[in-house]
C-alpha cells in the first residue's frame, strides 16, 4: 500500500505519514528551493491543485485544503485570495468574465458555525466573490450512472460516488471531470443542462489491472478522470489516475464533440496535463517515488523528492523533471507552471503548496 493514496482518486482521500516541516527539508513549512531549472515563483498555498490562465498574463489556482480560488502574477509574485469557503476546491477555470470551481467530496464533520460549504458540485462565480449557480454533480450521477457501475452495496456507496477534479471553461459550456463518476459531464452554460461527454474505459490490459477487482460485476482498473484541458490544436486532453497501477494511466485526445481521435499511454497516476504551442503534451504524477510498503517510511525519507513531470513530444519521445508533489499544469505565453507540494498537507506541512515554474532544463531524456 502507497503512504499516498492519490487526491484524485475515486476516494479522494490519502494515507499518510505525518512528519515534521524539519524532517521534510522545509525551511519554514511555506517555502522551498527546488533544483534544476525548477523556481518557485508564489509560496504559501494551501493544498494548489488545478491551475488556469486569468485575465491575460495570470494564474488562478483552486486551493483545496481552504476552499479558496487565487490568482497569481507568474512574473512579479503577488497573489490574491478571490473566492473563499467553497470547500473541496481542486478544478477552477475562467471564461468571459466567470469562474468555475470544481468541488470535490466533503471529508470531516460540517463545521461548527457558518454555511455548510459546497460538496460535489459545480460553482460559478464572479471574481468579486458572488456565487450566482450551482450544479449537484453527485445528484447527475445518482440519476444517470455514466460508467454503469454498481452504486451500492447493502444500501452504502460501494465507493466515492461523485469527486469533480478539473474544469474547462469553454464559451458555451463547462466541462468537467469528475474523478469518482469515471466520466467527464458537460454543462451548458445558457441552459445549465448537464449531459455525458465522455466515459473513458476501465483498464485491462496493463499487467496489475487485468483481473483486478473493481466492483461487484466489474474488473480491471477503474480510469479515474482527473485533468481536463484544451490544446492549441483544439482538441480536448483529458489525463487519468488509472488506479495508481504504473502504465495503466492515459491522456485521452478528444475532438470538440467528445469522440476519442488519440490517445497516450504507458503513463502513471496523471494528475495534471497541459500542451504547448507545438503540440507537446506535459503530464504530472503527484506521487511518483512515495515510499511503499506497510509501516512507517524509511528513516531518510524526504518527500522533497515525491513527484515527476513526463514531457511526451509528438514523435512519442519522452523526458521527465522532478517536481516535488506537482498536481496542476498551464502555460502562460510560452512558459510551464506546476501547482507544487501540492498534497504536503497531508505530511504535517499547512501552507507549504507553491506554483514552480519548470524550465527546459529540468527535463531529462526518460530511460
Amino acid at each position: 500500500m502507497r503512504y499516498f493514496k492519490a487526491a484524485a482518486g475515486a476516494a479522494a482521500a490519502m494515507a499518510l505519514v505525518v512528519v515534521s516541516p524539519a524532517a521534510a527539508g522545509a525551511d519554514d513549512g511555506k517555502g522551498h528551493a527546488p533544483g534544476g531549472d525548477v523556481t518557485t515563483v508564489v509560496g504559501g498555498l494551501d493544498g494548489p491543485r488545478q491551475l488556469s490562465e486569468y485575465k491575460g498574463r495570470r494564474l488562478i489556482v483552486a486551493e483545496a485544503d481552504t476552499g479558496e480560488v487565487t490568482w497569481i502574477d507568474p512574473r512579479g509574485g503577488r497573489s490574491q485570495t478571490i473566492l473563499s469557503g467553497l470547500g473541496n476546491a481542486q478544478g477552477v477555470d475562467y471564461v468571459r468574465g466567470l469562474i468555475y470551481v470544481a468541488v470535490g467530496e466533503s471529508f470531516g464533520p460540517p463545521p461548527a458555525e457558518g454555511p455548510v460549504p459546497p460538496s460535489q458540485q459545480l460553482v460559478e462565480a464572479t471574481p468579486g466573490g458572488e456565487i450566482l449557480r450551482t450544479w449537484d454533480l453527485l445528484a447527475y450521477e445518482l440519476e444517470n450512472n455514466p460508467d454503469g457501475q454498481q452504486q451500492f452495496v447493502d444500501g452504502e456507496p460501494f465507493e466515492t460516488l461523485s469527486n469533480p477534479f478539473s474544469v474547462l471553461a469553454q464559451p458555451h459550456r463547462i466541462l468537467v471531470s469528475d474523478a469518482g463518476a469515471n466520466a467527464v459531464l458537460s454543462i451548458d452554460r445558457k441552459t445549465g443542462e448537464i449531459s455525458t461527454f465522455f466515459i473513458p474505459p476501465v483498464i485491462t490490459d496493463v499487467e496489475g489491472c487485468a483481473e483486478a477487482f473493481n466492483n461487484p460485476g466489474t474488473v480491471g482498473c477503474d480510469p479515474v478522470p482527473t485533468e481536463i484541458t484544451e490544446g492549441p490544436d483544439g482538441k480536448i486532453y483529458v489525463g487519468t489516475l488509472g488506479a495508481e497501477v504504473p502504465g495503466a494511466a492515459r491522456v485521452y485526445v478528444l475532438d470538440q464533440h467528445g469522440t476519442q481521435v488519440g490517445v497516450i499511454d504507458g503513463l502513471t497516476g496523471v494528475t495534471g496535463v497541459a500542451v504547448d504551442h507545438k503540440g507537446t503534451v506535459y503530464v504530472s504524477n503527484v506521487l511518483e517515488g512515495a515510499p511503499m510498503g506497510e509501516g512507517p517510511p524509511p528513516a531518510d525519507f524526504d518527500p522533497s523528492t515525491v513527484g515527476e513531470l513526463t514531457r511526451i513530444e509528438r514523435d512519442g519521445d519522452r523526458a521527465t523533471a522532478q517536481v516535488t508533489m506537482p498536481t496542476g499544469l498551464e502555460f502562460e505565453g510560452r512558459d510551464l507552471y506546476a501547482s507544487a507540494w501540492s498534497i504536503a498537507a497531508f505530511l504535517g506541512m499547512p501552507s507549504a503548496g507553491e506554483i514552480q515554474k519548470v524550465g527546459p532544463g529540468a527535463f531529462t531524456p526518460a530511460p
